[in-house]
């Protein structure tokens, strides 16, 4: 099937003229059959958290004893800076969230892509589809200041509403600062929610060894490439030859700055 798939694409590209396909983030079967019909690989890094397979962590306390203590004690001074500047945080479903917490959300996210200098390419047309169409695998974490204000906000998709095994984390925003907010809002308290609901893994996203000391670990991921122009899918197949070993090499380097104690 993954076979008749791949042809029907490259079948449609040509008819339509297209000058390239692309395929993220494809489990290892679909990239398998893409290799066969001539897709270049291209590996990248994502940081994920995993939870303890035989010995899933009890709660968050658990988990903290598994860190080595120094990363320990930085996630404990990280959350005590937020929880005494009078933050404190709700969970709410997004099914079961107002018009004013999408809203919110909204404007959170608006408000990181404006401060990096970006327009923000998502729509509120487009967060309204997603709550009719999707609400209940969207879960946000809401900041609530000490003035009783929500001021910022994460959310988290989930790969199943009733019984999540994989939690992915996508955006946030605050509309105050914060010291080590973010590491909060897109970290801890998506990981104590994880923990606390028997979650396999976290995908915290692309970007960022500073993840690593949050506990999500590198993971190699594929993507797979159609170039029409025989010359541009050389130039390109020879670059991904020495790109996926220098990933390669990361990866190797990365894993020895674990921030798991060694018996962990």
């Amino acid at each position: 099937h993954r076979h008749a798939l791949v042809q029907t694409l490259l079948a449609l590209a040509q008819a339509r003229g297209w000058s390239s396909l692309h395929v993220l983030l494809g489990h290892a079967l679909d990239m398998d059959a893409l290799t066969a019909h001539g897709f270049l690989m291209l590996q990248t890094v994502q940081f994920h958290w995993h939870n303890r397979q035989a010995d899933p962590y009890t709660d968050w306390a658990d988990f903290l004893s598994s860190l080595q203590q120094v990363k320990r004690k930085k996630i404990k001074q990280e959350q005590r800076k937020v929880s005494e500047a009078g933050v404190r945080w709700r969970v709410v479903r997004g099914d079961l969230a107002s018009d004013a917490e999408w809203h919110l959300m909204w404007r959170c996210y608006e408000r990181t892509y404006l401060e990096h200098g970006n327009a923000p390419y998502l729509k509120p047309a487009f967060f309204e589809h997603v709550r009719q169409s999707l609400g209940a695998h969207c879960l946000f974490f809401i900041a609530r200041n000490a003035q009783g204000q929500d001021m910022a906000c994460s959310w988290v998709g989930l790969d199943d509403p009733q019984r999540p095994r994989v939690a992915y984390g996508r955006y946030w925003g605050a509309l105050e600062r914060v010291d080590a907010l973010h590491f909060d809002a897109c970290y801890y308290q998506p990981l104590q929610w994880c923990i606390a609901h028997g979650v396999e893994r976290f995908e915290g996203g692309a970007q960022g060894e500073h993840k690593m000391a949050r506990a999500l670990m590198p993971a190699p991921v594929q993507s797979a490439h159609w170039v029409r122009h025989p010359a541009f899918a050389d130039a390109i197949e020879r670059y991904l030859a020495r790109e996926t070993a220098g990933i390669r090499d990361y990866v190797q380097t990365l894993q020895t700055h674990s921030p798991f104690k060694q018996s962990a």
